[in-house]
């Protein structure tokens, strides 16, 4: 089966083990979870690691509802032979590719996450001025990578972490995944557009990247479409680091 078919098909989903679960978890989560290992490559996961970025300072909670969830998971009707279940800790890659994540997203890209500043006001009690709350976003996309994942159940408060996922992939691809002459591509058809409009996508292409700035996607991808000097092979390489798509996720968690 190929990457794009398996991402077609799998679904990554994962509960964080802070406590005992209640109906909420059950309606919001596990029947949908229910549904969706009959229909899919389901991989559920005992989120563990998330789990100690807000509850670090006293995380003795964390390995005994680590299995009195998974036995509620079980009870509810989740089957280990329709699903891959797994606890987050026990597989290193994910804290692996979250370090080498870290490395190249822009500090801007965390801090710009919506649920960041909200959940800092909904647990004020708690100290949360640490990078591992900040890269909360950050580890999730680790997780989703690693399975290649294509659907991804969510509520609407972490559709932004689908969506940062998204960009981190477009950007490790675009340092990480260019062909062997993909420097002199560029500088070449720099020069064919001239001093202007060559600073001005430079200006561009910077508020995206470094700050997020989505508004200097439309401007940066009409200015590359509008020039008739350059072949359409550049303007794929300057305008496929702008294109945004939808995040494919499933609501209900």
């Amino acid at each position: 089966m190929s990457t794009s078919a398996i991402a077609n098909t799998r679904v990554l989903s994962g509960m964080r083990p802070t406590g005992r679960l209640h109906l909420g978890h059950y309606h919001g989560v596990l029947k949908n979870w229910i549904t969706l290992q009959h229909e899919y490559d389901c991989f559920f996961f005992v989120a563990d690691w998330h789990a100690l970025t807000t509850c670090y300072e006293d995380p003795s909670i964390i390995p005994d509802s680590t299995w009195d969830m998974v036995i509620d998971w079980l009870a509810a009707g989740v089957n280990q032979g329709s699903a891959t279940l797994f606890i987050q800790s026990k597989v290193p890659e994910h804290a692996e590719l979250h370090l080498l994540l870290s490395m190249l997203t822009p500090l801007s890209w965390l801090e710009r996450v919506p649920s960041f500043k909200d959940q800092q006001e909904n647990l004020k009690e708690r100290d949360l001025s640490t990078y591992g709350f900040l890269g909360y976003p950050l580890l999730q996309s680790a997780d989703i990578l690693i399975y290649k994942a294509g659907l991804v159940p969510v509520g609407e408060d972490q559709v932004a972490h689908v969506e940062l996922t998204r960009e981190i992939a477009r950007r490790f691809n675009r340092l990480y995944g260019k062909e062997p002459d993909f420097a002199l591509q560029v500088e070449q058809a720099l020069k064919k557009m001239g001093k202007k409009n060559a600073k001005l996508y430079s200006s561009l292409h910077k508020s995206y990247t470094e700050h997020g700035d989505h508004e200097a996607i439309a401007v940066a991808r009409a200015l590359i479409e509008g020039l008739q000097n350059i072949t359409v092979k550049e303007k794929r390489a300057f305008v496929g680091p702008l294109r945004r798509r939808r995040p494919r996720y499933l609501a209900g968690t």
